[in-house]
This record gives C-alpha cells, structure tokens and sequence, in this order.
C-alpha cells in the first residue's frame, strides 16, 4: 500500500482523479484544496505506482508527492524539530545529492512557520547530511505539504514528482517589453517535453497575433512564418527572419515539407483546430515537430481529447499530452509528423 498527494490545475483535479482511477483500479481519494490538490491511497507500493504514471503518464496530472511520513501539527517549535528529526532520520537518500526542499500549505493551516523558515531548518540537516541544498537543478525533492493539522512529508527525483517546482507550478519571470504571457506556455512546453526550439530553422507559427509564440521562436534564432489576419506587435516586424502572411491560415497555400516545427495556439474549436493543423501538415517534413493547445470548450475533456488524438493520429504520432501549469482551459500536445 502506498499514499500520495496529486495536484492538477484548479478545477481538473477530478479529471486527473478519473484518470488515476483508470490507471491504478483500486483507489480512495480525498481532496487537499478545493479542484486542485488531493490525497490518494492504492494497494500498489511506491515503485509500482511510479513505474504504472512513468508508462501511462495522466493528462492532467501536474505532480506528485509521495506520503513517507506524518506528522501531527502542534503549531508550536516542535514541529520544525520534528521535522528536521524525519529529515534526518532518512539520511542515507539525500547524502552526497543536490536537494530541494519544496513547501506548499493550505489556507487554514495550523503550520505558522513560512517556507523560507521552514526551508532553514530542513536545509541545516541536509548539510549535516552531507547533502548540497539546491534551488535549481536538485538531484533529489523533499516535498512538504501542511494540512490544517499535519505535514505530509516525501522525497523523490523530480522525475519522479513530474517537475522541479513545488507542485509543478512553474514560474517564468516576466521581461520588459514581452508581448504576451502567451509566451510562458510555449517555454513551459519546450521543458515539459524535452524540447530545444534552438536546433530547428524554420518554424510555422498558426493563429501568431499578438506573436508570444512567435517572439519566442525568433529569439531562438529560427526563421518564422506567422499566420494571422489580426496585427503582430510592432516590436517583432524589425526581424529579417520573420515573414508575416495577414490573413486566415485556411487561405495560405504553402510548399511541401518547408518547415521542421510547427506551433499553434488559436482559440478555435477542438475540431476546428485538428481541420486546420491537418490541412497545414503537408508543409512540415516528416519527422518535425508540432506544439499545438487544444482548447477544452465542452464539458467532456477526456472525450475531447480521445477525439482530437484519434484525429491527429492521421499525420502524426503523438508524443505527449499534457495539461501545462500556464495552461488554462487547455491542454498542449507534442506531436510528430510521420
């Protein structure tokens, strides 16, 4: 048997919950913060757990916790003593490894310690541990998450938690002069997925207005198609490698296999979406690249989505898909062309 914290994006938790129920059959639920975090309890033991989401990882699944330890809340000094005791008590994981210590809490929680204090505490054992506290890139997580009345407390790679942020929750910072946060899912997705826009030359981006994506596939030093009848922002027609195409993306005619990445953000319809990307598709070679968000507009996402894959399947071989941190009423797809 083993225990665990799963988070979603606000108000998919029950997707996320559906699609664990499908995964590991035998499972009891109970909700952290309302259509975001729960806790869930399975027969399987940790490894078959890990082993059952790296095959089949859930859509809507944002990260992950392991529950190791528990520990009753007093709101007092005790607890941050107690916490360094279990810390230390399971030295022989963290020694010799960069580690992160991640701390999230619900609104009520009898926990009055703030994260950085929190983080001092654990971040002293560690280095009694001989382990290095880390900030970015850790080796190793020590995930902990304050309930009204307990710590629920685990450790894993962040591979094994689904990220390197605390509930998967990624944070870009916001430039002078960006052109929309648009730009922070395509970053988003370009870590997800594994992915470096840098090694492609020439991009196809579809639905481009204001240019979030497109700024972001410029800076990478790719040459860029931007489809779209609205304006781009002024800032991107200074780039010699942008060709801007005003118009609906359903009236360009575009040679065969002339891009190696193709990107898409429009708020059209599901089905829509999948219409245009396929009319598109012959105008990226085989085995590039595609980043598409599928807007989930109905209230039968998991359905959607089946649809939208059983379609697409067509042209391409789906890689992943997964509902990102910045994405809202969305999921993005990373797709290859056959």
């Amino acid at each position: 048997m083993s225990r665990w914290i799963g988070t979603a994006n606000k108000g998919f938790a029950p997707y996320a919950m559906e699609e664990l129920r499908r995964l590991l059959h035998d499972i009891k639920f109970q909700q952290l913060s309302s259509g975001e975090v729960f806790s869930f309890e399975t027969e399987l033991n940790h490894g078959a757990v890990l082993s059952a989401i790296a095959q089949h990882e859930p859509i809507f699944l944002r990260h992950i916790q392991p529950i190791e330890r528990t520990i009753p809340l007093s709101g007092m000094a005790d607890d941050l003593q107690e916490l360094g005791d279990v810390v230390r008590h399971a030295g022989s994981q963290f020694a010799g490894k960069r580690t992160a210590v991640h701390i999230r809490r619900v609104e009520g929680t009898v926990f009055p310690y703030s994260a950085a204090d929190t983080k001092a505490v654990v971040d002293a054992v560690l280095l009694e541990l001989g382990s290095e506290p880390a900030l970015k890139q850790p080796e190793w997580i020590i995930s902990i998450y304050a309930t009204r009345d307990q710590l629920l407390i685990g450790w894993g790679t962040p591979q094994e938690l689904l990220s390197d942020w605390p509930g998967g929750a990624v944070r870009f910072q916001r430039e002078d002069g960006q052109v929309s946060r648009a730009k922070f899912k395509l970053l988003e997705a370009e870590r997800a997925f594994g992915l470096d826009f840098a090694q492609y030359r020439s991009a196809l981006d579809v639905g481009a207005a204001p240019g979030g994506w497109t700024s972001l596939l410029l800076e990478r030093g790719l040459a860029v198609t931007a489809i779209d009848p609205a304006e781009l922002h002024p800032s991107l027609l200074a780039y010699p490698r942008l060709t801007y195409l005003k118009k609906n993306a359903s009236d360009v005619k575009l040679a065969p296999d002339s891009f190696d990445l193709l990107v898409c953000d429009m708020s059209w319809s599901p089905m829509q979406m999948c219409k245009l990307v396929l009319e598109l598709q012959a105008a990226l070679r085989s085995g590039g690249i595609a980043v598409i968000t599928v807007k989930l507009m109905h209230r039968k996402p998991l359905q959607t989505i089946r649809e939208v894959l059983s379609r697409l399947q067509e042209a391409f071989v789906i890689r992943k898909a997964k509902q990102l941190f910045h994405n809202r009423d969305e999921i993005t797809l990373w797709l290859e062309k056959k």
